[in-house]
């Protein structure tokens, strides 16, 4: 159950501002992009930051999609440049100029309409204006998302009819159960204005913090990288250590737990050399620089930029770290901040992913928010790149499978231009669950034409 939602008064302007412009983008933005912050919390002293997308089909019908960032901490900046975004830098090694992007043909704002939010206070451009209210935990990051989300439709009425999802991946597997969860009860007790909640969107999501981390073994095995002599006798013999010494808890290790310790390393040395977020790719020089907040410049990040590996994966970059690192060079430019209206010394240096600050993980588990979910008939789009180690599907199938609802399609692939790009399964509550073959942990990455199609068809009620 929730603890006491607090609902504040819709008072204060909402400084949005349009965005024509982006620099590294040649040309005016063939998308209509809108940027600023909204006052949340006591006196608004969380600002929290936003990047607007209006869809490039239908805006008057098409849907309304809430889309927040893993993490905790990692900024929605992220999803806009390299996953579902209409922009995406252009993969080549950083040669001390301003990194380019270029339109992405499968981004999601095709379809749908995409408020992408730095959230909680402290991800990307958010911020707050007290020490105190720079502290958050998963229920107030929740409530500060259902505050934004009042006072943004109140400030653009014309999408409160549409229909809304929210949406995230990864570590968003806690946060977007809440926040929907969170909706739904403003719905139920008539706060206005009313919004047309039709349900959420996950991608390998976090769900039961450590538990799914025990699937990892089985994935391992399942895909290779392990002997089955290895997985049946020794693996088998640390996994039963590290219930009875660990007592299930692998993330949060007592440091005088030595017995815990050694298993936990034990496992570890076992996938040492994997990129756990798309087990075929390579992994990075693991030399890499420090570089502390106050040396963030073009030429620093191009000294910490890693060594290329492998040519395969990304042609011009090769490593996809580096890939990544694109952003954090383009994010903490002066005129990138100027023209996405970020408010000067609000916030220090962009990362990708805060680290470092103060966040309490309140929740853990968030198998009852969807079982509360499904029960209100909302629908849910569950997606699980079927190469990541860091949040493996099977873990995923799992807990889908514990809540015990009857199969209405069962398990077959579904198909892209003739060839099959996952696999599904839809159930009675509304759940549809899907793979995408070859992808990783944040599948569009991987498999933009596939993630497009299976987004497109779900949110016209079509079968994938």
């Amino acid at each position: 159950m929730l603890s006491l939602i607090v609902f504040y008064v819709i008072n204060i302007a909402i400084a949005g501002s349009p965005v024509k412009f982006l620099p590294g983008f040649e040309g005016p933005l063939p998308f209509e992009l809108e940027t600023g912050y909204i006052g949340v919390g006591e006196g608004d002293e969380v600002q929290l930051f936003y990047y607007f997308i209006k869809s490039q089909s239908n805006p008057k019908v098409d849907p309304l999609i809430l889309w927040v960032a893993g993490g905790p901490g990692c900024s929605a900046l992220y999803a806009v440049v390299t996953e579902i975004g209409p922009v995406l830098f252009v993969d080549k090694e950083y040669d001390g100029r301003l990194p380019t992007l270029s339109s992405n043909p499968c981004a999601y704002t095709k379809v749908a309409s995409i408020i992408f939010l730095d959230l909680p206070v402290g991800a990307g451009f958010s911020y707050a204006t007290t020490s105190k209210a720079n502290h958050s935990n998963n229920i107030q990051a929740a409530d500060h998302a259902y505050q934004f989300l009042r006072k943004w439709l109140v400030e653009h009425p014309e999408y409160g009819y549409n229909s809304f999802y929210v949406g995230g991946d990864s570590y968003s597997g806690i946060t977007v159960p809440i926040v929907t969860k969170v909706i739904s009860y403003g719905i139920d007790m008539g706060i206005k204005p009313i919004i047309n909640l039709k349900g959420y969107i996950l991608g390998n999501p976090v769900t039961i913090i450590p538990h799914e981390n025990n699937y990892r073994v089985a994935f391992t095995h399942g895909m290779g990288l392990i002997s089955d002599e290895l997985y049946e006798i020794y693996l088998y013999t640390i996994i039963l250590s590290l219930v009875a010494n660990c007592g299930g808890e692998y993330e949060y290790i007592d440091p005088s737990n030595a017995a815990c310790l050694r298993d936990v390393h034990t496992f570890q040395k076992l996938c040492k050399g994997i990129y756990e977020y798309h087990i075929l790719e390579p992994l990075c020089d693991p030399v890499i620089l420090e570089v502390h907040q106050s040396h963030y410049s073009r030429r620093s990040m191009h000294e910490m930029v890693k060594k290329l590996k492998n040519p395969a994966t990304l042609p011009g970059v090769k490593c996809r770290d580096d890939w990544y690192e694109l952003s954090v060079i383009w994010a903490n430019d002066d005129k990138v901040r100027e023209a996405l209206h970020v408010r000067k010394g609000t916030s220090g240096a962009w990362e990708q992913c805060r680290s470092n600050y103060p966040f309490t993980l309140t929740i853990n588990n968030t198998l009852p928010y969807h079982a509360y979910l499904s029960s209100k008939g909302y629908r849910s789009l569950i997606y699980s790149g079927d190469h990541d180690l860091d949040v493996p599907f099977i873990a995923t199938r799992a807990w889908i499978s514990s809540l015990n609802y009857s199969i209405v399609d069962d398990w077959r692939p579904w198909l892209v231009d003739g060839q099959i790009a996952g696999y599904t399964r839809a159930y009675a509550n509304q759940i549809t669950y899907a793979t995408l073959k070859g992808a990783g942990h944040t599948a569009p990455e991987w498999t933009p034409v596939e993630c497009f199609a299976m987004l497109k068809r779900w949110i016209s009620y079509v079968p994938l």
